[in-house]
């Protein structure tokens, strides 16, 4: 087999539509592949960046063009049976010419397509050209066509194979382009190839047992193939009949190391070869190449008193998720920055990354990172917030994807569910669909049918949930907190915070608070002067519906609002943190009634004020420090009771927990006006209640006072009224810099009570990084923080007011 990276030499120049002159005038520019249109017009210098100020809305003109890719294939014919072109991802609605002869037609980003060229191709020079259409244009007509369906946002991106996030979203611009977002390759072979592999493991006692299920494809009359597969140290062979067209090879390993996630155990992981070959001892034809982990998942959805649970169970182990929602790190997704996200998450306490539905299905790298640092998938098909037709050609578009993803994916143990949908069936139950649908279908066969069936086939050790929000029992309501998974968003549009409170749920699949991004990467994107939170550019990169009034409904209970930006910006940087450990602390303490949380989000494809704790530069918010903590492995936090307050103890760990647990009611100034101390063990992967007795937590001052929850080497402080009704002080501290190898250490000792200390580092230079942010200092108490930047820093800069923050500072009496 002979195969060619078609990545180099090609062009681009804009083939029909609203294109300004000066593009037409340059001509064909050179084209990155894979790529896109935005980024090559960016690097060619012909358009401004589309992430900064009001360019989006500028360069709108891009979704509405058409667009043509060139490039020339050198080709030598050689001793091959069959050629063909692979194009692993065209986004979206495309036709591939050979040669100035159409081959082939696509209308779908998220699938591969394979056309055979061999009877095409000629020694020599070959011209391919691959011609986008507008994918707003079509996704308008395919509306029409299909009929109309309703959708959130402003395009019918629900009747085109498009991720939906790139035509715009509550928290993305509207940059729907076109471009080979993936690999190009040309394929020659001959006999037989491998036309897909798929190994299906399980542990049965102490051995691994992997069935790999391989297909072939033949050209003509291969005869007889042979099939030899090798994993940890074993290999079996196999005879494909010349009749057929695949079949399987088992190989038992003995002894197996199983795979965990992380908390739990290792991450056994075992590389596999499948080799093709025409006989026993002949050539190989082909070869694949990957890696599996044994263990088993199964999804508990018990009936009990309370409802229906929604519990993952690996190796028969039942684990507490501590999850983030992933979109798209990058509105062009060819720009991946998979291993940083990544790591931030494990630095986050995460183990579990949903891959939302309304983005794509991410490069094999993204599997193999979780893969190797043990975070759970969750994976979602591509169906988000809307209807969709049931029919031709749509249905058959979503058979090939899901067949072509399940397949690729489904060697991954970090892969532990794949599910249906994100809010259709929540949409179909509330937000007035199916009145507007007036019977026309909406998805339900893809959810209940097509997709649990090509699941059960392709890859059926994993379980399929239908959608999420989801309660198993279809009578239930999709959106119901007391069976299967939930989506809690009343909270963040029309609540406090605290509200989070009011909510009993088995599992969370979505929530979270907005908040800016970095400082850094705000003056980086907008250059409005004066920068508010309502100038042009501002408004621009807000893309949630009222966004900032939610945002000043969502502070003013807490903290006063802010005179000026920079109070502004670290006033709901701040909220934020504190609505993400306000729900995450809750939730936790309800173990094992709710047995995991997802926040929405970890990570932005643009810089905008959104739900992400690391903003699109790749800068972590406050709220990342703050989803560090509540996602401890151990927790001590304190919570409303029925009768008062409780401390709950969460051991997510395999060892017991024990020791003296000190609950005191202490004065802003320290002082300890009551003391209670309590003997307490917690077992391993659960969590113990304690009721704080009425001396601690029934304070006489509830504006001057604190109740303070120590356990081993963690502790939580309960507040008994908000910053703003509070004797919170002015910020009183002493604090030293010193240079250490690699940084710079800052040494922070309170005078006075100091809540929520943070310091700002990207604001002195946008390279500094802190280690930890938003501690609570009683008078006396010290903390260290470490600032790593490859440059000299100011030490004057990282102790100004700006830099050095605490809720202290939001809390005083306007000047």
């Amino acid at each position: 087999m002979n195969i060619l990276t078609l990545h180099e030499n090609w062009t681009l120049r804009p083939a029909g539509g609203p294109v300004p002159n000066e593009i037409v005038a340059a001509g064909p520019i050179p084209a990155t592949v894979p790529g896109s249109v935005h980024t090559d017009l960016l690097a060619a210098g012909l358009i401004p960046d589309p992430y900064l100020d009001d360019n989006e809305h500028r360069l709108a003109w891009i979704g509405l063009a058409d667009w043509r890719y060139e490039t020339v294939i050198d080709w030598s014919p050689g001793p091959h049976d069959r050629v063909q072109l692979v194009f692993e991802g065209l986004d979206t609605v495309a036709r591939i010419e050979l040669n100035g002869e159409a081959v082939a037609t696509t209308a779908n980003m998220h699938r591969t397509y394979r056309v055979d060229v061999g009877d095409r191709l000629r020694p020599g020079a070959n011209r391919l050209a691959v011609t986008f259409s507008s994918p707003i244009r079509y996704a308008d007509a395919m509306s029409l066509t299909l009929g109309a369906r309703p959708h959130v946002i402003h395009h019918p991106y629900n009747a085109i194979r498009k991720a939906a996030y790139s035509f715009g979203w509550d928290w993305g611009p509207d940059l729907a382009g076109a471009g080979i977002w993936r690999p190009v390759r040309l394929h020659a072979w001959r006999i037989a190839r491998l036309a897909s592999v798929r190994p299906v493991t399980t542990v049965e006692g102490d051995a691994g047992v992997m069935v790999t299920h391989v297909a072939v494809e033949r050209a003509g009359d291969a005869g007889d193939l042979v099939v030899e597969v090798e994993a940890g140290g074993v290999s079996r062979t196999a005879t494909i009949d010349a009749a057929t067209d695949g079949g399987t090879v088992e190989v038992r390993i003995p002894a197996v190391r199983r795979w965990w996630p992380r908390g739990y155990g290792e991450q056994a992981l075992y590389d596999v070869t499948v080799r093709l070959r025409q006989s026993a001892a002949g050539e190989v034809l082909d070869e694949w190449r990957g890696r599996v982990g044994f263990r088993s998942v199964r999804l508990d959805q018990t009936r009990d008193e309370a409802g229906t649970g929604f519990t993952f169970v690996i190796n028969d182990v039942p684990v507490s998720v501590k999850g983030v929602n992933w979109i798209p790190d990058d509105v062009f997704p060819h720009r991946s920055r998979y291993a940083e996200r990544i790591d931030q998450a494990v630095a986050a306490g995460v183990n579990l990354i949903r891959v939302w539905g309304g983005g794509i299905y991410e490069d094999d790298e993204f599997y193999r990172l979780c893969d190797e640092r043990g975070v759970l998938v969750w994976q979602d098909f591509a169906f988000c917030c809307a209807t969709y037709a049931e029919e031709e050609p749509l249905r058959s578009e979503i058979v090939a994807e899901a067949t072509d993803n399940i397949t690729r994916l489904m060697p991954h143990p970090s892969l532990v569910l794949w599910n249906g949908n994100n809010e259709n069936l929540w949409g179909m139950a509330d937000w007035g669909w199916r009145e507007r649908l007036d019977g026309r279908t909406w998805g339900h066969a893809y959810y209940y049918d097509l997709l649990p069936g090509l699941v059960a086939q392709l890859d059926p050790t994993r379980p399929y949930t239908p959608g999420s929000p989801c309660s198993p029992d279809p009578g239930q309501h999709p959106n119901d907190p007391a069976h299967g998974t939930v989506h809690i968003w009343d909270v963040w549009n029309q609540l406090d915070y605290t509200a989070y409170r009011s909510y009993r749920p088995r599992f969370v699949a979505e929530f979270g608070w907005q908040g800016p991004p970095a400082w850094t990467t705000l003056r980086r994107a907008i250059s409005d002067d004066p920068l508010t939170p309502e100038s042009p550019g501002m408004l621009v990169h807000q893309k949630a519906i009222d966004g900032d009034v939610k945002l000043t409904r969502g502070l003013v209970p807490h903290l006063r609002v802010p005179q000026s930006m920079v109070d502004w910006h670290w006033a709901m940087s701040l909220n934020q943190a504190r609505a993400v450990r306000t729900g995450v602390e809750w939730f936790r303490s309800l173990y094992p009634l709710c047995t995991g949380t997802i926040l929405w989000q970890l990570n932005d494809c643009w810089p905008v004020v959104s739900w992400s704790i690391v903003d699109s530069d790749g800068r972590c918010k406050p709220a990342f420090y703050a989803l560090r903590r509540a996602y401890a492995d151990r927790l001590v936090t304190v919570q409303p009771s029925d009768t008062g307050l409780r401390v709950a103890l969460v051991n997510d760990t395999p060892h017991s927990w024990s020791g003296m647990l000190s609950v005191s009611r202490r004065s802003y100034d320290g002082e300890v006006l009551a003391k209670e101390e309590i003997e307490v063990s917690v077992e391993p992967r659960s969590v113990t209640g304690v009721e704080a007795p009425r001396s601690v937590a029934s304070p006489d001052e509830p504006g001057a006072e604190l109740l303070l929850a120590e356990f081993t080497d963690q502790r939580a402080i309960w507040f008994f009224a908000e910053d703003r009704d509070s004797a919170l002080p002015a910020p009183r501290f002493s604090a030293t810099v010193t240079p250490v190898d690699g940084g710079t250490q800052v040494m922070v000792t309170a005078q006075a009570l100091l809540r929520d200390l943070a310091l700002l580092a990207d604001r002195v230079h946008p390279d500094a990084v802190v280690d930890d942010m938003l501690a609570t200092l009683l008078p006396g108490e010290t903390v260290t923080l470490t600032v790593r930047c490859p440059a000299p820093l100011d030490p004057d800069r990282l102790l100004a007011p700006d830099v050095l923050r605490s809720a202290n500072q939001l809390v005083q009496p306007s000047p």
